[in-house]
């Protein structure tokens, strides 16, 4: 069988040869610390991103199949981006900079973690009418039409799942906002807020239209979103209902029309709260599952929502920094996962600094030997 072609039954509850290696990529520091250890050449780091081909040769050293996160789609947010610029140097090193969204961030060069929030200019309705509605408008230039006519099925990969790139609901515009921004516009002119959600969806389903239009085939449809934290989501669920729930619906039906019944979408933090949300409208596979960060469980969710619940995620990527015990105890877990059907094991996030080689490609090798009903 494909990878392709396991993903599709696993994930259909149909029987499959085995259990497809999966990852979802690398903290840049990591892979530095792997160039330095001999593992790779000192020109990886710099060239790697999800799916590429500095990605797919990482593949064959380490064992895995493939990236869960191999998407592909329209120029789906701000077109065209705010420019990217730096605003001020400071004295500790660090930089103040304008991002494509419009944010101003402090960073520090060379840095991989995600930078602070230090302003923000979608403050009111004159900056959202002036400065960010004219980049939210769908146009034909998001497509890239040759591409999906002419191009899209000749890809070398076609083994391998790939995944139509949805977007966001409210992921992308809180990153216009910020997290304090959007605490506040909610609260001071909720109109606004729902406008600017509203806005920013319709051009991502008319994008995601246009896209399906092509006549491209997708095996399944993914979206980002990154709006949860430790302690649950960024707004009440309530209110996410209320503003989103509606959007996914819309994006996920058109999908439904077009043969992608596999719907995935990644949130960090504790997402519980908002699950009801997003299975109820169409979002029906949990990934990447958070365990050894915020204790998000699988176990659980599939028991309160039933079969329709897939899963792709949920092994502790910790366990790759320690030792063989600590990753064979995470290979038994996944097993009683993947005894519930329709589930994947993937790392629960980026593998960071500190993850071991030799523990991957043990992992890698391993996991392929899990059982399948």
């Amino acid at each position: 069988m494909t990878n392709r072609e396991r993903v599709k039954n696993i994930l259909h509850y149909q029987k499959a040869d085995r259990m497809p290696a999966v990852h979802f990529g690398y903290w840049f520091e990591l892979l530095e610390e792997w160039a330095e250890q001999g593992h790779i050449s000192k020109d990886i780091p710099r060239s790697w991103a999800d799916g590429n081909e500095t990605d797919r040769e990482l593949d064959r050293l380490l064992g895995w199949d493939f990236n869960w996160f191999r998407t592909v789609g329209p120029q789906n947010k701000l077109f065209p981006a705010f420019e990217y610029k730096v605003l001020e140097k400071l004295p500790d090193g660090f930089m103040r900079v304008q991002n494509g969204d419009g944010l101003i961030e402090r960073i520090r060069e060379g840095a991989g973690s995600i930078p602070a929030e230090d302003d923000y200019q979608l403050k009111d309705r004159e900056a959202f009418e002036a400065l960010y509605k004219p980049k939210m408008q769908f146009c034909k230039e998001r497509i890239d039409e040759k591409y999906f006519t002419e191009e899209f099925a000749k890809r070398k990969d076609q083994d391998l799942p790939i995944g139509l790139n949805l977007g966001s609901v409210l992921g992308d515009v809180r990153n216009m906002l910020s997290v304090i921004g959007m605490s506040y516009l909610m609260c001071d002119d909720y109109d606004l807020f729902a406008e600017i959600i509203d806005t920013y969806a319709e051009m991502q389903y008319q994008c995601a239209e246009a896209v399906l239009k092509t006549g491209a085939k997708f095996d399944f449809a993914h979206y980002w979103e990154d709006i949860c934290f430790k302690n649950g989501p960024l707004l009440s669920p309530a209110m996410f209902e209320e503003l989103c729930a509606k959007h996914y619906k819309k994006r996920n039906d058109l999908c439904k029309k077009y043969g992608i019944d596999i719907i995935s979408l990644d949130c960090d933090g504790v997402t519980e709260k908002l699950l009801p949300v997003w299975f109820e409208n169409g979002v029906n596979t949990m990934f990447p599952i958070e365990v050894g960060t915020w204790g998000d469980q699988f176990a659980a969710a599939r028991e309160k929502f039933g079969k329709g619940m897939l899963g792709v995620g949920a092994m502790d990527k910790t366990a790759l920094r320690k030792d063989k015990a600590a990753v064979d105890e995470e290979l038994k877990r996944m097993q009683k996962l993947a005894d519930l059907g329709g589930f994947i094991p993937c790392p629960d996030h980026r593998l960071m600094p500190g993850t071991k080689w030799e523990l991957v490609q043990y992992y890698a090798e391993e996991i392929k030997k899990i059982k399948l009903n």
